[in-house]
Formats: C-alpha cells, sequence, structure tokens
C-alpha cells in the first residue's frame, strides 16, 4: 500500500464529520416507519450523491433506507463489507448540532460556547489527556455531536475515496452500506445480509484507538401496558382505579438497587426504564433487557413479568399486560466459531503499530444482528468518546488511525488469500 498522506486523511475526516454532524438524522423508536425518521433521509441521499461521485458502483438507495455501494476489486480476495449508522442517538438533543473543531488541543478543559457551566476535563476522562497536540471535535454544549456513527461514515468514505483513486493498491471486492435507525436496534433489515453479498464485514461504530469488540451484549425490549378503571374523581371512591400509580409501583417493585445501568459495569446486564406515558387511565412503560448471556437476559425478562403479575394481584379490575421483544444476540455465540475477520483485523491493527484490546462492551451494533443472520460483523474503533450526550467529542487524529486501519484490512485480506491460494 502507498505511503498514507497523513495531513490529507486528517482534513478530509474533519471536513466529513463537520458537515455530516450538522445534519439532524435522529432516530425515532416511536415511529413505525423505515427509516423511523424523514431527516435521516437527508444523510442517506448525501452519502448516495457522494459515492456516485467518488466512483462508486452499484451505488443504490433501498426501500428500507440503506446506503448500498461496491468498490470494484483490483485483486482475488474474499468480499469485504464496511459498515456505518447514519442515525444519531435519541437519548439527548441532537437538533441543530454546531460541531466545533479545537486544533491542536492544549491538554485543558474545554468549555463550551452555547453552555458556559459545560466542562470536558482530563481529570475526569483520562483518554482526553492522551490527545494533547490533537484535533478535537465537539459540539457547542446543548447537543450531542453525533459521532456515533458519523465519525464511522467519515473513515469509510475517507477510505473508500481513496482507494478509488489509488487502484494500485490491491484489495478484493468491498461492500459498503450505510444503515438508518441503529440506535433504535432497527438498523439491519431482513434484506440486508443478502443485498450485502458480503463473506464478512466490519462495523466502524467504537471507542478507542485498537478497539476490537466480538463481544457485546445480549438484548431484547419490554413494552408493559397498565389499563385501569378511569371515572370522574368527584365520583371516584372504590371505582377508580388508577394506572399512573400502578406504573409507578411497577417502577418501583423492579430491582433498582442491583439491576439497573448506573449500579451495573462490567459483565453485568441490567433492568433500565427508558420511557413512561400516559395518564390515570393508560399507562405505557418502556424497558430495555441487556445481558452477556442469553440465560441472564431470560432471566430478567422473567424478573419483569413477575413484578408485572405481583402488581396485577393487588388490583384485579386493571389490566396488565407485558410483551418483550428480542432485538439482538451477543455476537461472540457465532464468532468464537469462526474468529477469521477477528483475526484479521488484529494482525492489521499489529501492521500499524497498535496492539489490539477486546473486551466486552456494554451495548450492541448493527454488526450484532448481522451476525446472528449469519455475516460475521465485529466492530472496529473510530475513537469516538462521550457518546449520547453533550460531552461527546472525537480526535481527528483517532479517526485517521481508523481510516489506515480500513485500507489495512482491505489490501491485508487480498494478500492473505493470495498466500492461502
Amino acid at each position: 500500500m502507498p505511503q498514507d498522506n497523513q495531513e490529507s486523511f486528517d482534513q478530509e475526516l474533519e471536513t466529513r464529520l463537520v458537515r455530516y454532524a450538522a445534519i439532524d438524522s435522529q432516530s425515532d423508536a416511536n415511529s413505525p416507519t423505515s427509516p423511523s425518521t424523514t431527516c435521516q433521509f437527508d444523510m442517506l441521499r448525501l452519502l448516495e450523491a457522494e459515492l456516485k461521485e467518488i466512483g462508486a458502483q452499484d451505488v443504490e438507495l433501498t426501500e428500507y433506507g440503506t446506503v448500498l455501494a461496491t468498490i470494484p476489486a483490483t485483486a482475488e480476495g474474499p468480499t469485504i463489507g464496511f459498515l456505518a449508522h447514519v442515525d444519531t442517538a435519541p437519548q439527548f438533543n441532537a437538533t441543530g448540532v454546531k460541531p466545533r473543531v479545537i486544533k491542536g488541543y492544549n491538554g485543558g478543559d474545554i468549555t463550551y460556547p452555547d453552555n458556559p457551566a459545560l466542562v470536558l476535563s482530563p481529570a475526569e476522562y483520562p483518554y482526553l489527556a492522551e490527545k494533547q497536540g490533537h484535533d478535537i471535535i465537539t459540539a457547542s454544549g446543548t447537543t450531542l455531536l453525533g459521532g456515533d456513527d458519523k465519525a464511522g461514515v467519515a473513515i469509510i468514505m475517507t477510505a473508500v475515496k481513496h482507494l478509488l483513486q489509488n487502484p494500485e493498491i490491491k484489495h478484493g471486492p468491498i461492500r459498503i452500506a450505510f444503515t438508518p435507525d441503529e440506535e433504535i436496534g432497527r438498523g439491519v433489515a431482513k434484506a440486508l445480509p443478502k443485498d450485502l453479498a458480503a463473506d464478512f464485514a466490519y462495523t466502524f461504530d467504537g471507542g478507542e484507538v485498537g478497539e476490537i469488540v466480538y463481544e457485546t451484549f445480549s438484548a431484547d425490549g419490554a413494552e408493559i401496558t397498565v389499563k385501569g378503571v378511569s371515572i370522574h374523581p368527584g365520583q371516584a371512591k372504590d371505582k377508580l382505579v388508577n394506572a399512573i400509580h400502578l406504573a409507578s409501583k411497577i417502577i418501583q417493585t423492579l430491582p433498582q438497587s442491583v439491576m439497573t445501568p448506573e449500579v451495573t459495569d462490567g459483565t453485568e446486564g441490567f433492568i433500565h426504564a427508558t420511557d413512561m406515558v400516559g395518564g390515570s387511565s393508560e399507562m405505557k412503560i418502556t424497558l430495555i433487557l441487556r445481558d452477556f448471556e442469553r440465560e441472564g437476559l431470560a432471566e430478567k425478562g422473567e424478573i419483569v413479568r413477575k413484578v408485572c403479575d405481583a402488581v396485577a394481584a393487588t388490583e384485579p379490575r386493571a389490566e396488565i399486560t407485558c410483551e418483550i421483544t428480542p432485538q439482538y444476540r451477543n455476537m461472540r455465540y457465532w464468532l468464537e466459531k469462526d474468529m477469521t475477520p477477528v483475526d484479521l483485523a488484529r494482525t492489521a491493527c499489529r501492521k500499524l503499530g497498535i496492539e489490539p484490546v477486546s473486551v466486552p462492551i456494554r451495548g450492541g451494533t448493527d454488526g450484532s444482528r448481522l451476525t446472528e443472520m449469519g455475516v460475521p460483523t465485529p466492530n472496529l474503533f473510530t475513537g469516538m468518546q462521550n457518546i449520547h450526550g453533550p460531552l461527546e467529542w472525537i480526535s481527528v487524529q483517532d479517526m485517521a488511525v481508523a481510516t489506515k486501519l480500513c485500507l489495512e484490512l482491505a489490501s491485508l485480506a487480498a494478500r492473505t488469500e493470495a498466500q492461502d491460494g
């Protein structure tokens, strides 16, 4: 592979992420459409146009809201997929993002023009302390940045443009996919594995440099509906059944002290209430259930059901239902049977002078679903930090390392194929 121009990667990555982050593309779990929000099409159509402009082939925006493209092979090799998602998390404001670049970070506290009380401190976030001299991108203080996962989009776009402009780089066929709705667990449509047509793939949706993830949470979603008995409060004695009171009792009965995100870490799973809406006649509670093992996930679902049954028993006039829906499963269950894509990524990291690190992540990716559906898809670092909130930041230089990893993977797979042949 020719010597990469590090400065050109830095500038292109900065320009791309600033451009992409300013586009509102937040997903919405309450929407039944795919993509869940029309604003995601602003990103999807832009990427469709940019891929055509740089010379990618087979560029299409599918009916399920995914942009697909091909980078033609210059050598024999397996077909590799590179993926990132265009939506940003619904947990925090993502409208009106104003990205800003802090050139040559001086190692001190970072403050925010639109929220002077907000401070990003290297004392609190040690990884930031390692980035002195880097170019740091943040938002302005009132929104998230959206580097999750527009950093991944920028990395892949920069890498494939470099490959298309340098056909002397030997690589097999490469398939690109930019998906919607990853943040709400709906990024992988049933048709995607076949349409992607990759032997294996990688999502660029991870954190610190060197991170290669092949173990994620398994996940279910739970929706509890509480229907009370409605009547005028002036005539309510012995008749009214207040759904708000019963919903509150369910939340209070769940094991908060040992099984919520704020008190768990490492390989501990959790039950997390994400939403509670309604009124005195009917309430809906939305929960997410997470565990690294199938058995632990099933146990958490059973806990939720038992709590609902117990509260229902206290008020037989109420109707309480609990529906648990599978979301994704730990990719480790499939990848541990064939670690080829993980081993390839580790080799590529080491060729760049980076020691790879693999730890279970307390989340999931599109790769979790793709792996379960037959396309082995580990997750690779981008550099993104403090995602889903106003303190989100990323180093341009970390993104450049991820771009070089993407390029190294493409050429290494072809070289490995040639050696095996």
